[in-house]
Order: structure tokens, then C-alpha cells, then sequence
């Protein structure tokens, strides 16, 4: 008869138990309710235990039949199991040998450790030690899903192994793959790395192949005498793949990188290049992590380019931190942004290689935090230096922006007194900039607003009152066209805000929805101060929206401060979903009107004159796969919208995103931009489609994160200039998943923005392909990131979403 527990073995009592015997009917009815029980966490559960618990772990042994002797050997036959930790020994037959912890196991082997499995035909073990042999054994790791076989494996401990004559992959036998080849007896995975041994090591995550070759479609494409391969995504040392690029002007490029673990918290990537038309370019990046800050540092030199026959070179580095300062105060914030280049040609020879939005002006900013209380009021100090790197073009020159050496301000947050809020700010910036471009003079600024105001109101309805005065006193280097050095301003500003809100229920398309009504109004008056004289340092018109149209002034910045007296009238309607008060659609309407022609304008501006703005409309709605977003600018003088922007998403699962945005400004720009991310069709015979597709549409659901095998999918992004009748950029590819290896081909034009012989723009352009082996690596130039800088909501096929427990395939 079987034993379904023949013992469990503690490896220091060094003898069997017997099972317990059933409980008496009496005993049942003490035993107190499921619900008395409660659960609570134990260390066996952990992922890694340390060596000594491992080591007092018990160890149950299973069998169809079990005999030994007391502590010396316990042999088990039919259906055998030897449990320990994490390991689960299966067999025909174990011997286990008790004084020296071996395990020898015959017959259909099976090998799981912490989610690990190897199988064979014989096994000899030490099975605290790991150490040991599996013959012609055929593995599976957990944490990247390769699997492969061998001539033989010698488990060194607990982590370590040496596997002979062996053959590595990902890719899995399919049903539908093997009725395409007419149920071949033979089965030749897609992509294989075979090797004359395998030195594996779970602990670092990493194996190293030694005479290597890797085929793929049993073609070799890489042949070394040693190979580093990954066994997780965990980091190690070692050569990345490197990667290649066909550009249009430098030509053939060919990245070798080289992956540096420094520490757990730092590391770095070398990253040499050769570039076919230009040289040699060495780049790297360094990354740090700590308790207290983090940063990078990136750079690049070319000791000689060709094409421009001089050395190029580029540095960027962007810090956060924490540092305590005694004598300051106590703790600071600190950062800063630095991005440097060698020349004025830079963005325009590498469009690709810059960390900022704007590729022509380079900033070098240091910022200095620190917040405190002056009694009851809180406090922020900020101390900052910015200082810029303007790359000129001599066919479109720029104005360089005003570096502020140094600017500090202080800043009281909003606070409450009395049922008053009110809040402050001061400001000191030291403004300079090159003057033979900006044709005025450099200054210092001073600058104080504060502002008081009260609420009334409730639920339905608020009305809030509010008084700010704003103060400015500069100081030049060179006297004004009135020949003074100095000008101070001071300009009053009263606001009152009133809004309400009513809500009704109702249906549409067979759903409950709350609706909103919100009407608004907004009144401002700031009386006329003549700022003509004074020079703009960093003031400009704010664009005209719903988020600037119920403010009070209509310039940014701290040079210019419009006078108002004018009445902002808007409404907005909601629908909420009555079960989730998730936003269903939204529309808006604003409008302002001028009671006094606004007369303060930016130097070259005019005045202000008309009474009655542009209307403002807003429409949006949305659900889980689609959203819509407008906003128009509609001018009652012109009969015709002067702005407008539409966006459209539409999303039913995953993979599949369609993005589509329309931009219009009149007699400006207008622009048409889409892009997209979509599955076109899976590759096979007829009938392959039924076999394979429960997977997408599981995918298509969002329960799985893998997509469909062998399937096609088109990527891309166009942005096309209505107005120029060119295409400004274009990204433009295919990903093709196969299960175990994608591969991706993309091409990527990119506007540079200044005339070529034609008299259009210049552009630049590369092909980008990569293939990758999923759980192996990547080979080619990877176009992840313009994919994803491109396509918004893009998702990365077979992207691992955290790395799987021991316990995935626990047994």
C-alpha cells in the first residue's frame, strides 16, 4: 500500500518520524473553527534563506515504498521525492544517505531548485552542498526562460555548475510548429548558442560560454572563443551587443559597448564609435545612486572629424541631492543640470546626441533649495546660477537668453489668517547676457508681489476677492534711452473669481451620468503703468488657453505687467459616470471682455485695443480605449478659428495604440501628426491563426503582457507641415515577434531645421535594425528609444515586468 508521507527527516535529529494519527471524532469537535486560525508569514517562504537556516531545514522524503536504517541511508522506490528548502528531487528510485547529506536518484531525474529544473537520467548529490553530477541532463532557468541540454552537468555548489557539450535557447516547441513541418522528427530551434561547456553562476546571474557559436535559422552569425551571457536582467560586466547605424551624412557607424558594474548603486557604459565619414568618437556614460543623491554623467570626444576637420567634443551632467549645511541652516536641496558642447555645428552633425529640448540652447544650471519658519511662517530659499550656451547659426541667428548670476528668492507658500489666505515672494537676479545681441543693458533686479485674499462660499457657489501688489526696482550697467540707470515700478492688481455649480442626473447611450454646470467669472483690474522705457529680460505673451485666461496678467516673466480692467466670462459642462465619477466628456466655453484697451505691450508690440477677445472651445471625452481633446481659438472678426488643436487616441488592448493630432495656427503652421503602434497580421498556413490566437486576444484584453507569435507589427509616426507641404519628421518600421526572437526595422528622418541647396530644410537620416534573442540579447542598433520618444503609449514587446519567485513553478 503506498505511503503518501514515509518520513520527514530534520537534518539534526537524524532519525524518521511516523505520521500522526488521524484525530478521534472527539478530538475533531475540540479542534477550534477554520476561522479561529489565523495566517501568518514564515521564513521557509522567503525567497533566499541564509546558509544556516538552510542548512536546519527539514527534509521530507515521499515514496510508494520506503526502507532504511536509522541515520545512515533511507531508500525510496515509486514515485520518489526528497524535499529540502528549495530543492525537489524526483526519481523512479533515491538512495539517501544520511552522514554525508547524498542523494543518488535513478530513473527519470527531475531537479528543482529555486525555480531551476534539470532532469536526467542519474544523479549523484550532496544535496546541502549542491555538489555533484547529472547526466545528459536538460535544464530550464526561471529568470530569463532558456532552456537547453547537455552531455553532462557538474553542480560545483549551490550556485555554481559546469555543463559539458551543451546547446542554450528560448525557443519552445510549438504544436502549430511542428503541423507547418509536417510533424518533422527533428526540431531545430530558430536561434541556439552551442558551446563546447557552459561555466554557469545563479548567484552573479551569469554564465560564460567557452567556444561558442550562435546560429540563427541554423545559420552561424557570431562565432568566439568565450561569450558572457545573462541569466536575468540582472547587471554584470561585460561587452553589450553592439550596435549598428546607417546615417546619411557620417555614414556607417559601429557601436561596440562595454558595460561596467561598478557597485550596486554606480555604474557605467563605454561606448566607442566608429563613425565611417568622420572618425573615431569615444563616448560613456556614468550613473550613481544613493541615499542622499543621484546623477549622470554623460560625454563624448572625437579626437578629429573629417567632415569638419577639427576635434568634437560633448559633456552632460544632471545631479539631485541632499547635503547638510550647519552653518546654512540645516539640510539643502542641491542640483543641477550641465550640458556643454565643443562648437556651433554640434546639434545639427548629431540631432540625436543632446539630453535637451532645445538643441541650440545649452543650459548650465545650479539650484540650491532650503526650506525653514521665520516664527509661524514657513520658508523656502532658492539660490540658483544659469548660465547658457547659445549655438549660433549665422543663416538663423538666435537671442541669447539672459543668464542670472546669481538669482535668489524667497518664498512664503500660501497661508491662512483669519479666514484670509495670503502669500509672498522676493526675488534678486543678476541679469547678463552678450549686448552686442541684445541691444540693451545688462541689470540687476529686485522684485516683491504679494497677495491677500478671502473665500466665500460652499458647495454650490464661491466668490473670492483678491488684492496683489507687484514691485520691481532695477539697477543698469548703462543708462536708458532717458539716461537713467536706475527705474522702479510698482503696480496694484484687483481680482475677484465667482463661480458655481449645479448638477443634475442623466442618461445617455444607456449609462447613468452626473451632469455639471460651472459658470465662471473673473475680474481683473490693474491700472496703467507706463513700462515702455524699461528693457524685457525675460517677460513674454502667455499663450491664450483655459488655463491663462482667468488669470490676472497676461505677460509672463517680471518685466512687464499688463493694466486690466476686463471681465473673463466662461462655463463648463461635465458627464460623470455616476458609479465611478470617472470624467466622461467635458466642454468648455471662455471669452474675455475688455472694458479698457490694454496699452502696456513687449518692445516692437502694439497695444491691445479690441473689446471683445477670441472665443475659446474645449471639448474632450474619453473612456478606457478612446479619448478625444480639442481646443479652438475662434475669432468673431475673422469669422474663422486663428488656433486650434485636436487630438484623437484610440487604444482597444495591448499593442494597438493610433494617435492622430491636428495643429493649426493661421498663416503660421499647420500641422498634421499621427502615429502608431499596431498588429498587421501573424505569419503561418492556413489554420495557424486558430491555434495561436486565444493568446492575443488574452493579450488584446490587457490580462497578458505577451503578444501574439508570430506577428507583424507596423510602427511609426509621421508629422507633416500642411502649410510647407513637406514632411518635417518621419519614423517609419516594423516588429516582427516570433516568440523567442524579434526583430525590428525602423527608419527615422529628422528635420534639422536650416536650408539646403534646394532651398528646403536639411534632414537627417539613419536605418535602425535589431534582433533580439529573448532571454539571450540584442544584436543591431536598438530603436527603442526613438519608438518610444515617438509613439506615446508604446509598449515594448516581451518587456518583463518584474523577474518571477521561486515559487512560478513550484512543485
Amino acid at each position: 500500500m503506498p505511503l503518501a508521507l514515509a518520513a520527514a527527516l530534520c537534518c539534526n535529529a537524524g532519525h524518521a518520524q511516523a505520521p500522526a494519527a488521524a484525530a478521534s471524532p472527539a478530538a475533531a469537535a475540540s479542534t477550534p473553527s477554520a476561522s479561529a486560525f489565523k495566517l501568518k508569514t514564515s521564513p521557509t517562504l522567503l525567497e533566499n534563506l541564509n546558509a544556516e537556516a538552510a542548512r536546519d531545514a527539514p527534509a521530507f522524503l515521499f515514496a510508494d515504498s520506503v526502507r532504511g536504517r536509522t541515520d545512515l541511508e533511507t531508500v525510496l522506490e515509486g514515485k520518489a521525492v526528497l524535499r529540502k528548502h528549495n530543492t525537489v528531487i524526483r526519481a523512479n528510485r533515491i538512495e539517501y544517505y544520511q552522514p554525508d547529506d547524498r542523494a543518488k536518484a535513478t530513473g527519470q531525474v527531475r531537479i528543482n531548485r529555486s525555480g531551476n529544473v534539470f532532469e536526467g537520467p542519474l544523479l549523484d548529490l550532496r544535496v546541502d552542498a549542491f555538489e555533484g553530477f547529472l547526466a545528459e541532463p536538460r535544464f530550464e532557468f526561471l529568470k530569463n526562460q532558456s532552456h537547453g541540454a547537455a552531455e553532462r552537468i557538474d553542480f560545483l555548489d549551490s550556485s555554481r555548475a559546469v555543463v559539458k557539450n551543451a546547446w542554450l535557447t528560448s525557443c519552445r516547441r510549438d504544436p502549430a510548429s511542428d503541423m507547418a513541418r509536417d510533424l518533422a522528427k527533428t526540431w531545430l530551434p530558430d536561434w541556439v548558442l552551442q558551446a563546447a561547456s557552459f561555466k554557469l553562476d545563479t548567484e552573479a546571474d551569469e554564465g560564460v560560454a567557452t567556444n561558442a557559436v550562435l546560429r540563427f535559422k541554423n545559420t552561424p552569425i557570431l562565432a568566439v572563443p568565450t561569450l558572457g551571457f545573462p541569466l536575468s536582467d540582472a547587471r554584470r560586466s561585460g561587452f553589450l551587443p553592439p550596435s549598428f547605424n546607417i546615417d546619411n551624412i557620417s555614414g556607417l557607424e559601429i557601436t561596440q559597448p562595454y558595460y561596467v558594474n561598478i557597485a550596486p548603486n554606480r555604474d557605467a557604459t563605454l561606448e566607442p564609435t566608429l563613425r565611417l565619414r568622420r572618425g573615431i568618437d569615444l563616448g560613456g556614460e556614468f550613473r550613481y545612486l544613493d541615499v542622499d543623491y543621484k546623477g549622470t554623467l554623460r560625454g563624448s570626444w572625437m579626437p578629429y572629424d573629417k567632415l569638419r576637420g577639427s576635434a568634437r567634443w560633448s559633456l552632460s551632467n544632471q545631479h539631485d541631492g541632499n547635503a547638510q549645511v550647519p552653518q546654512l541652516g540645516g539640510p539643502w536641496a542641491i542640483g543641477w543640470n550641465v550640458n556643454r558642447v565643443g562648437d556651433d555645428n554640434f546639434w545639427r552633425d548629431f540631432p540625436r546626441g543632446g539630453s535637451t529640448l532645445t538643441q541650440r540652447l545649452l543650459p548650465a544650471d545650479f539650484v540650491a533649495r532650503h526650506s525653514t519658519r521665520w516664527g509661524d511662517v514657513p520658508v523656502s530659499i532658492t539660490a540658483r546660477a544659469l548660465n547658457w550656451q547659445t549655438l549660433q547659426d549665422t543663416s538663423s541667428p538666435i537671442t541669447p537668453p539672459y543668464d542670472r548670476l546669481p538669482q535668489i528668492t524667497l518664498n512664503t507658500p500660501s497661508q491662512r489668517w483669519r479666514g484670509f489666505d495670503w502669500e509672498a515672494m522676493g526675488d534678486f537676479t543678476r541679469l547678463e547676457a552678450d549686448r552686442a545681441r541684445t541691444l540693451q543693458p545688462n541689470t540687476s533686479r529686485a522684485v516683491f508681489s504679494s497677495e491677500i485674499s478671502r473665500t466665500w462660499g460652499g458647495a454650490a457657489y464661491q466668490i473670492t476677492p483678491k488684492l496683489k501688489a507687484h514691485v520691481t526696482s532695477y539697477q543698469f550697467d548703462a543708462p536708458l534711452a532717458n539716461g537713467k540707470t536706475s527705474a522702479q515700478r510698482a503696480v496694484p492688481t484687483l481680482s475677484v473669481d465667482a463661480g458655481m455649480a449645479f448638477e443634475r442626473d442623466s442618461q445617455f447611450g444607456g449609462r447613468s451620468f452626473v451632469q455639471t454646470l460651472e459658470p465662471r467669472a473673473f475680474y481683473v483690474r490693474t491700472p496703467y503703468r507706463d513700462q515702455s522705457v524699461l528693457p524685457n529680460y525675460d517677460s513674454g505673451t502667455t499663450d491664450f488657453n483655459f488655463a491663462t485666461v482667468y488669470t490676472e496678467n497676461t505677460f509672463g516673466g517680471n518685466d512687464r505687467i499688463a493694466d486690466a480692467n476686463m471681465l473673463t466670462l466662461g462655463a463648463t459642462t461635465r458627464f460623470l459616470d455616476a458609479q465611478t465619477g470617472a470624467e466622461a466628456a467635458r466642454f468648455s466655453i471662455a471669452q474675455r471682455l475688455r472694458f479698457d484697451p490694454q496699452r502696456v505691450a513687449l518692445p516692437g508690440g502694439a497695444p491691445i485695443d479690441e473689446r471683445v477677445s477670441d472665443l475659446l472651445l474645449g471639448a474632450a471625452l474619453s473612456n478606457e480605449r478612446f479619448s478625444f481633446d480639442s481646443t479652438v481659438q475662434y475669432s468673431q472678426t475673422l469669422r474663422q478659428s486663428v488656433r486650434g488643436t485636436v487630438g484623437v487616441r484610440y487604444s482597444p488592448g495591448a499593442y494597438q495604440t493610433l494617435n492622430v493630432a491636428y495643429r493649426l495656427q493661421r498663416e503660421q503652421s499647420e500641422q498634421v501628426d499621427v502615429s502608431w503602434q499596431w498588429p498587421l497580421a501573424r505569419m503561418g498556413l492556413p489554420g495557424l491563426d486558430k491555434l495561436i490566437g486565444p493568446r492575443a486576444d488574452a493579450a488584446a484584453a490587457g490580462g497578458a503582457a505577451a503578444p501574439a507569435l508570430g506577428r507583424w507589427y507596423s510602427v511609426g509616426r509621421l508629422n507633416y507641415g500642411v502649410l510647407d507641404r513637406r514632411l518635417v519628421d518621419a519614423v517609419l518600421g516594423f516588429e516582427y515577434d516570433a516568440d523567442c526572437w524579434l526583430a525590428r526595422f525602423v527608419f527615422e528622418r529628422l528635420q534639422r531645421g536650416t536650408a539646403n541647396s534646394s532651398g528646403g530644410p536639411e534632414s537627417s537620416k539613419r536605418l535602425l535594425f535589431q534582433l533580439e534573442f529573448v532571454g539571450f540579447s540584442r544584436v543591431g542598433n536598438n530603436p527603442l528609444a526613438a519608438l518610444q520618444r515617438n509613439i506615446p503609449r508604446y509598449q515594448v514587446l516581451r518587456e518583463k515586468i518584474e523577474t518571477p519567485s521561486r515559487f512560478t513553478n513550484y512543485e
